[in-house]
């Protein structure tokens, strides 16, 4: 069987670029992976203009990308990381290759995969999930002359986010990469569970700050319960942004996940 492609949707805040060495070390293994923009991340240097873009317009995107893909007759892997799950699990309808298959054509999702990722049951929110963190695990936002948030304490932020990196500056380094992001993505509720459709991967990191594993368990609670499937969970000493501080068990699990999707 062919490899299937794989689709990246980073977290919060966050551009393609954050996952680089990730990308590029599954391309090395042989398989075709792309990281996405989507539009609820804007840039420092300049915010998209217009209207804040939505969590459903987050959902449109990615849709968009992997029927690119799928109409060229490619099984897709589709991985959320942080807030990436909740958009990546809205974004399946219609172009899962069952789904597909029926319209009589090629192609499609395969597999959702969910990096320490928010996963909501219809009807909630990231925001919605974000609000049982305890004190502690709340990042400090303000809002720019445009309406977007940004991250206002960096040195904060990086004991969150990427906790198990003991250098202080190169923590801080990593956070000052995070970009812009839009506050009505947070808000927007889950419309379509996307889980309920296809195996399911978990990447569970056990040491996250920021998607505690409470938060991670409860993930894996509401696609078990909604799919009647088990979850496939991978458990890694972590924090939050293990393609940072993990990267080598990252691609493992990557390449883990696209090898179960190879038969189906």
């Amino acid at each position: 069987m062919p490899k299937p492609s794989i689709v990246l949707v980073p977290g919060s805040f966050s551009l393609p670029e954050f996952y680089d060495n990730i990308l590029n070390a599954v391309k090395a293994k042989g398989y075709e992976i792309e990281g996405l923009h989507y539009p609820s991340v804007g840039l420092k240097t300049g915010p998209r203009t217009g209207e804040l873009p939505s969590m459903y317009d987050d959902a449109a995107f990615i849709s968009k990308e992997v029927a690119k893909l799928a109409d060229e007759g490619k099984d897709v892997v589709l991985i959320g990381h942080s807030y990436g799950g909740v958009p990546a699990t809205q974004s399946t309808e219609g172009v899962t290759k069952a789904e597909r298959q029926k319209q009589g054509k090629k192609g499609g999702i395969v597999r959702l995969a969910y990096m320490t990722a928010l996963v909501p049951a219809i009807g909630q929110s990231a925001g919605g999930i974000l609000e049982k963190l305890p004190a502690e695990s709340r990042i400090q936002f303000a809002v720019d002359d445009k309406g977007w948030l940004y991250i206002s304490d960096i040195p904060a932020a990086g004991l969150v986010t990427i906790s198990d990196l003991s250098d202080k500056a190169e923590r801080e380094a990593w956070v000052e990469k995070f970009q812009v992001h839009s506050p009505v993505s947070f808000s927007n509720e889950l419309t379509h569970a996307g889980y309920k459709d296809v195996p399911v991967s978990y990447l569970f990191c056990e040491e996250d700050r920021c998607v505690t594993p409470q938060i991670q368990k409860d993930a894996i609670d509401i696609i078990e319960k909604e799919s009647g499937r088990k979850v496939d969970v991978t458990s890694i000493k972590t924090g939050h942004c293990p393609s940072i501080t993990a990267p080598e068990k990252v691609v493992d699990w990557i390449v883990h996940v696209a090898t179960k999707s190879e038969d189906i």
